[in-house]
């Protein structure tokens, strides 16, 4: 588990995307540049020396094998030069989503109105540690020597390796892909979710939870609405009239079977919470698809 330091929660889809990198090098007495709101994301890998850097009222003596994040709205600063020369990757990504930083694997909230506009699920929350002490340095530095590389050819192909690495490189620092790291609170709600999309066609109830995932229905609601900001049977409900959308889609089946088939038992109840949620009912959702 993740101590004394903060966590930078990012939702995705959509996905985080790579703008540019580079490889710096500081002698003894330079300095990194003072820099406000930037409006991007500015990930540093530290190689050799020291690097003594700030953020907003926050100070760190980075030294090799580490990593800090810094973050788009804050003021970034130089404590004091370089005592000895000092080497170190930047990285610069951006996301269109609401971030969060909180001091806890589990963010407050996550944006699941704003994501289920345009995604058939809740967002995964990728997990990126503030200041590190990189698990795999080496791995690191090769993968940033594979972007720097990649500059240097045409765009058309260096876009797509440089995303596709980025990508690997995320997801090497993302705490909830390293077991060591891993949240209760989180494994617990993901195990949860597991569970309702293999079983949602079924009756599911507070005591099939607690047998499937062997603890308290209530411990279990915590974790979910923690993680997705829903109790189970909200993320069941979700979950059932989702599928229900892409049945009317891709098939002619009446409005009664496929209420059966995504696991109501009354078509007019499935009806009624379908056009609560969507706004319209499942006859006008497919009218609007159809030619």
């Amino acid at each position: 588990m993740i101590k004394a330091t903060e966590i930078v929660h990012i939702p995705a889809p959509p996905a985080p995307y790579f703008l540019d990198c580079g490889y710096a090098v500081y002698n003894a007495g330079d300095q990194h540049p003072n820099r406000n709101n930037i409006g991007i994301f500015d990930l540093l890998f530290i190689e050799r020396g020291t690097l003594f850097i700030g953020e907003e009222q926050r100070q760190w003596e980075l030294k090799a094998g580490q990593s800090l994040l810094l973050l788009p709205d804050r003021y970034h600063y130089a404590v004091k030069p370089c005592e000895d020369r000092c080497t170190f990757y930047w990285l610069h990504f951006h996301t269109i989503c609401s971030w969060q930083e909180t001091l806890s694997e589990t963010p407050a909230t996550l944006p699941t109105e704003e994501h289920s506009r345009f995604f058939k699920t809740a967002p995964y929350s990728i997990q990126l540690p503030k200041m590190w002490n990189l698990p795999y340095p080496g791995q690191t530095y090769q993968l940033m020597d594979r972007l720097l590389q990649y500059s240097a050819e045409r765009q058309s192909s260096a876009y797509w390796l440089q995303q596709q690495t980025f990508e690997e490189l995320l997801r090497m620092m993302d705490l909830r892909q390293l077991e060591q790291y891993a949240s209760p609170v989180v494994t617990l709600a993901e195990q949860a979710e597991a569970y309702i999309k293999n079983n949602y066609r079924s009756e599911l109830t507070s005591q099939s939870f607690s047998e499937a995932l062997h603890f308290h229905y209530n411990y279990i609601t915590r974790c979910m609405k923690q993680v997705y900001g829903m109790t189970p049977n909200d993320y069941l409900l979700h979950h059932r009239l989702e599928q229900a959308k892409l049945l009317l889609l891709k098939t002619e089946w009446p409005i009664s079977e496929i209420a059966k088939e995504v696991g109501f038992r009354n078509a007019p109840y499935f009806s009624n919470r379908f056009t609560l949620k969507n706004g319209c009912s499942p006859q006008q959702f497919r009218k609007q698809y159809s030619k």
